[in-house]
């Protein structure tokens, strides 16, 4: 949780942010003017930007509902980003009020609006943790003060791998955090692919790397890597409006450039 006493960290407007540039594409406030003009750098490029990002917490919202009613109760949540209502723990504690939640980013303003992640039910309990999604010895630690590692857990990393390119050891920074997992537990992740529209996805890739933000998007083959050895639940890797879409889901057959999957340890 938040360390009341400490003064908040700085934040850094002086270049954007992936955090909230999300934002801004969702419709949020949360954001300054180096981030819109990024932003819409991005637009430019890929009009769809900002349905995908829709797209992509309409997803985020199903698989955590699903696994919830399969009876996980506890959830952790890396690369949380700004709150938007509502969040996983609303979702999840909708389902089982007595479920536990942990949220970790390493972004100074959602720190800032980090007690609205904290808004637990009574049954339940919800809490932050202020880390680099590359520190997973450290986020597990501190994860075990709310979560029992005896019990399932739902680990989620949604729009966030694609953050982690290569060189940073995306695929075995999965495995060191499934590792610690225990049996019966499950991993959600969404991630762009440029395996439709290179060109445009390239130079959105530019865009943020200019911008001092590394990103790397990976083919369908390599998103998949990140389930070896897990038992993906349906409907497999699929694209992300199409992972088990809800009646009021209109974009259900609209291939956005973003592959997700759940799978179980």
């Amino acid at each position: 949780m938040p360390d009341t006493e400490r003064p908040l960290p700085r934040i850094d407007t002086s270049r954007p942010h992936s955090a909230r540039m999300y934002d801004w594409f969702l419709g949020g406030k949360d954001n300054y003017p180096v981030d819109w003009a990024a932003a819409e750098q991005v637009t430019t490029i890929f009009p769809q930007v900002a349905d995908l990002a829709r797209a992509n917490r309409s997803f985020m919202h199903r698989a955590s509902r699903t696994l919830a009613q399969l009876g996980v109760r506890q959830f952790l949540d890396i690369g949380t980003g700004i709150p938007t209502e509502p969040n996983l723990h609303q979702i999840v504690q909708g389902v089982a009020p007595e479920s536990k939640v942990v949220y970790v980013d390493n972004d100074p303003i959602v720190l800032r609006h980090a007690q609205a992640l904290l808004k637990s039910s009574l049954e339940g309990r919800t809490a932050y943790i202020q880390a680099d999604a590359r520190e997973p010895v450290a986020i597990i630690e501190a994860a075990r003060e709310t979560l029992s590692f005896d019990e399932p857990v739902a680990l989620s990393m949604v729009a966030l791998l694609h953050f982690v390119p290569d060189e940073f050891g995306a695929f075995k920074l999965v495995r060191q955090l499934l590792d610690s997992l225990p049996t019966g537990s499950y991993i959600v992740l969404s991630h762009a692919t440029a395996d439709f529209d290179p060109e445009t996805w390239h130079a959105v890739v530019d865009v943020y790397r200019k911008n001092g933000t590394p990103v790397q998007v990976r083919s369908r083959a390599e998103f998949a890597r990140f389930f070896s050895g897990l038992n993906l639940i349906e409907p497999g890797i699929d694209f992300v409006t199409d992972w088990r879409p809800e009646g009021a889901d209109q974009r259900h057959g609209e291939r956005l450039p973003l592959y997700a999957g759940v799978a179980q340890k």
